[in-house]
């Protein structure tokens, strides 16, 4: 995404995993035609000493993403950081912090704020064309497949430093077969696909409710069911966010329709998205826009999208124009939306309400 904007240069790839870093640091080279040749590192606290560096992107497993974002403001660069913004509530929180304690520009990877199909459809329902919001739904409908068990401690593959790799996060044996991205279904990495897909979905769900603060109460109920392995998070699941103006619903769904058919269900068409319900018709659709119905189905209008193309472009615009206000995914908002795939994993853990 960044090597396709005007007058940007890749500088460093930065991964402890020294395998996949050599092949991207030959990917960028090939596809610039040899006129980008970042330096390849390790450790991202060597390219922040860069002072000619002007901005990092945070693509790492969660565990890391809040830390490296506020180490680079420390350091004085922009920073683009995935979603979820952080791997639980408090250290989103310090981000926050951080960021308004900068003059940086700090976008969440929440790419669906740059899809101009969902801001013209928020704006569509919040306008009451479609009446007061019911109930607003988020969707992640998606197959997940047993990562295996072990009983015993893994190898760590030879290229890697898993001291670095592991970071802010427990230094614990790897207990599974892979090591880099079933990351997503432990703990001590991961939020599982409520924090993972989810978060996409439930930042849209929250911004059609008009972007609320902290919900009233969240309960999440589900589990990990069909198989055996060393997955700790939910694999199905079923949230309720109390807000005042409707309730957000968000559900997760791993497992197929029935072990004889590998399809997954939908929800008035939607698998990965949304669909907000109004008292005279609803919204259904995702990052590629969508359609205003009727309440019996009958279409009304359409949204069309680009999947979020524009958010990488967005966040290079404020930066040149010096203007952290121009950013589509402010930090605080990334912070929310995370905190509620926290807050949800959190009811579930302790099987309670929060």
């Amino acid at each position: 995404g960044w090597m396709e904007q005007a007058n940007v240069e890749i500088a460093y790839l930065i991964d402890p995993d020294e395998k996949p870093l050599d092949s991207a640091l030959k990917a960028v080279e090939e596809k610039s035609e040899g006129q980008m040749k970042p330096q390849g590192v390790r450790d991202v606290r060597k390219a922040l000493e860069d002072k000619t560096l002007d901005a990092i992107s945070v693509a790492t497993p969660n565990h890391w993403h809040s830390l490296m974002a506020i180490w680079a403001l420390e350091a004085g660069k922009h920073v683009y950081v995935e979603k979820p913004i952080s791997h639980n509530v408090w250290e989103g929180r310090q981000l926050v912090i951080a960021a308004a304690n900068s003059p940086m520009v700090v976008q969440s990877g929440t790419q669906k704020r740059s899809v101009d199909a969902l801001v013209n459809a928020v704006k569509y329902v919040r306008e009451g064309n479609l009446g007061p919001i019911k109930v607003s739904r988020g969707f992640c409908y998606k197959r997940r497949r047993s990562i295996g068990f072990v009983d015993v401690p893994q190898p760590i593959p030879p290229s890697v430093d898993y001291n670095l790799w592991t970071g802010p996060a427990e230094l614990e044996p790897l207990m599974r077969e892979r090591l880099h991205y079933d990351w997503h279904w432990v703990w001590n990495t991961g939020n599982g696909d409520l924090g993972n897909q989810g978060i996409h979905e439930v930042d849209i769900a929250r911004w059609f409710l008009g972007d609320p603060a902290m919900p009233e109460r969240v309960l999440s109920v589900g589990g990990r069911f069909g198989y055996i392995d060393n997955g700790e998070t939910a694999n199905t699941q079923a949230v309720m966010f109390d807000y005042e103006e409707a309730p957000l619903l968000f559900e997760v769904r791993g497992l197929p329709i029935s072990p004889e058919i590998d399809g997954m269900d939908n929800y008035k068409g939607i698998r990965i998205g949304v669909v907000v319900e109004c008292e005279n018709g609803y919204f259904a659709g995702g990052g590629g826009g969508g359609w205003a119905y009727t309440n019996e189905g009958e279409r009304v209008q359409a949204f069309d999208g680009d999947g979020g193309d524009k958010h990488a472009q967005n966040f290079i615009d404020a930066i040149r124009a010096n203007d952290k206000s121009l950013a589509n995914a402010q930090i605080e908002g990334g912070h929310i939306s995370s905190a509620l795939c926290h807050l949800g994993n959190i009811s579930q853990r302790v099987g309670s309400v929060m």
